[in-house]
């Protein structure tokens, strides 16, 4: 009893009469970012607990309108943590409750970049109001990431017929096309790197007779990377040629 001879078919990375060639497509591409996130910090201060509420309150309310107002220009606004603790102050043996710190933090995200730099100044304007930002990036559904990937596939494409003409032969067929986060944990596109912060703070109890004048912002260029990695089979080589 002899054993079988295994065929062509059984082989999984080709065979000499139907080899197989493996590649990996990239893509880089440098876009303009699609809109921009800002953090606001609403503080405020008071001797009893009722009138840090009741200031936090205000001032809350003040920057949600101030936010609204710019209409279509802000696409989301959302209000994250809220706190309010004592602060004490010891004398002798005891600890006693000097005054009252109440924040809430919110984040506002917009799609123009010129409303962007005038509400920035605008809020950095208010008593006790912290702004930090902004961060430029993309939609998740940006065409910009179809175009990176279609982009990969092409270059895969073209790497594995440049491959396949070195040694004689022609492209047959698409035997697999793998896009790297679904092989790993790896994301297939690097996250945007964060724009350089800018950290605006009130003045205190200032006066303030005359509004801000707007801040030229610069948006950040976006990077979105691609990779894909594919599979072809080849008609047979000419390796004489």
């Amino acid at each position: 009893m002899t054993a079988e001879t295994p065929t062509d078919t059984a082989v999984p990375y080709g065979t000499p009469g139907t080899p197989r060639v493996a590649v990996r497509g990239e893509a880089r591409l440098e876009v303009d970012p699609e809109i921009a996130r800002i953090s606001i910090a609403v503080d405020a201060r008071g001797t009893d607990r009722r009138t840090a509420l009741e200031d936090l309150t205000r001032r809350n309310s003040q920057v949600l309108d101030l936010v609204k107002s710019y209409g279509e220009a802000v696409e989301k606004i959302e209000t994250g943590a809220f706190s309010i603790s004592p602060e004490l102050t010891r004398r002798g043996r005891t600890e006693r409750i000097r005054t009252y710190h109440g924040r809430v933090h919110l984040t506002a995200e917009l799609n123009d970049f010129t409303a962007l730099g005038e509400l920035t100044t605008r809020l950095a304007d208010l008593d006790l109001t912290h702004v930090t930002g902004p961060w430029w990036a993309l939609r998740p559904d940006s065409p910009a990431r179809g175009d990176a990937r279609r982009q990969a596939v092409r270059e895969a494409v073209q790497r594995a017929r440049e491959y396949a003409e070195a040694v004689g032969a022609d492209l047959a067929a698409l035997v697999e096309l793998a896009d790297l986060g679904a092989e790993n944990s790896a994301a297939a596109y690097a996250p945007p790197a964060p724009g350089g912060a800018m950290r605006s703070r009130a003045s205190f109890g200032a006066d303030q007779e005359e509004e801000a004048p707007a801040l030229d912002l610069e948006p950040q260029r976006q990077t979105v990377y691609a990779q894909v990695n594919a599979r072809f089979t080849m008609t047979p080589p000419d390796l004489g040629a």
